[in-house]
């Protein structure tokens, strides 16, 4: 992760986010900032950088 390096947490992230995050390609991850990864990992709301970075590999459920 590259920068916005976000402090760490008490609370334990979720595992299924996680695990979607430990999936992505490399070169997502490289892009993906700390405070990005934070709101992802703990189901904040998500910055609209993260929605750029992740559009390819997002599912429109409506």
């Amino acid at each position: 992760m590259v920068e916005g390096k976000a402090p760490p947490r008490k609370e334990k992230p979720d595992p299924a986010r996680m695990a979607v995050l430990r999936s992505l390609p490399l070169e997502i991850k490289q892009q993906i900032t700390g405070e990005e990864a934070q709101a992802f990992l703990y189901g904040e709301p998500l910055p609209e950088s993260l929605m750029e970075k992740l559009g390819p590999y997002l599912v429109d459920e409506d």
